[in-house]
């Protein structure tokens, strides 16, 4: 039973695979320029692993993810706490992060090309911004979701400030953060691929642009396949984080 459990996830994604063969490589019902077989796809996978493209592409792409998710955790995570903590500071920059949380990652673009030119730097900095409020959202959440008992106990025992938003505060937001980085993540997985279509010279972005540009279909479809299993491995980890450490 518990090894049929494990093994529906699999089911549809190889219906899906055998509908896949048949209407493109069994019955040629469509072209291979509207929609390469798994065949091609397989071909177009092989070729970019052994001449190196797809390990630089994707080391370039998993590069800018990390270094924006870094950054953005080192300025939300702080100014979370602090704008949590501090009702005052909460309400006054409430207004302008309501304003900037929903404008699209991707329309920052020019802004980084002119800023930072077309290179690691701005695709860092699109990613950034798709990243950080979510993050700041998230930890500014926490922080008033704490258990006011726990704090008034703390008070009552003599903590400071400072000891309340470490020993208590931060433990009790934790959890927050780590939903907050999830779904930055994702956010940064779409932006990276986004800004590298425009802002960059590599990474899988770039790979699959530059792949349609040259008419061919199934490197686009290798891409977009690794883009979706860095998806799941990041999905998995922050899941087994969150078993682990929290819950």
């Amino acid at each position: 039973m518990e090894i049929k459990k494990k093994f529906l996830p699999f089911i549809l994604p190889a219906i899906l695979l055998i509908i896949w063969y048949l209407i493109t490589d069994g019955l040629h019902l469509i072209p291979y320029y509207i929609l390469p077989s798994p065949l091609n796809v397989f071909n177009a996978a092989w070729t970019l692993i052994t001449n190196g493209k797809l390990f630089m592409h994707t080391s370039s792409t998993l590069i800018k993810v990390f270094s924006g998710i870094i950054l953005a955790s080192v300025v939300a995570i702080p100014l979370g706490i602090i704008l949590g903590w501090y009702e005052t500071l909460d309400r006054l920059s409430s207004l302008i992060i309501s304003i900037l949380r929903p404008i699209p990652p991707i329309s920052w673009i020019p802004f980084s090309i002119l800023w930072f030119g077309i290179g690691l730097s701005s695709a860092v900095f699109v990613i950034f911004i798709g990243c950080v409020f979510s993050v700041l959202v998230y930890t500014i959440d926490g922080v008033k979701r704490t258990d006011n008992v726990l704090i008034e106990a703390a008070q009552t025992l003599g903590a400071n400030n400072w000891d309340i938003l470490l020993k208590i505060v931060l433990p009790s937001t934790l959890p927050y953060i780590v939903s907050g980085l999830k779904v930055g993540v994702s956010i940064a997985l779409m932006c990276t691929v986004s800004a590298e279509m425009i802002a960059s010279s590599r990474g899988l972005g770039y790979m699959i642009l530059t792949a349609s540009q040259l008419f061919q279909p199934g490197t686009v479809v290798v891409g977009m396949i690794v883009i979706g299993i860095i998806g799941i491995l990041f999905d998995y980890g922050f899941r087994k984080a969150q078993e682990r450490i929290f819950w």
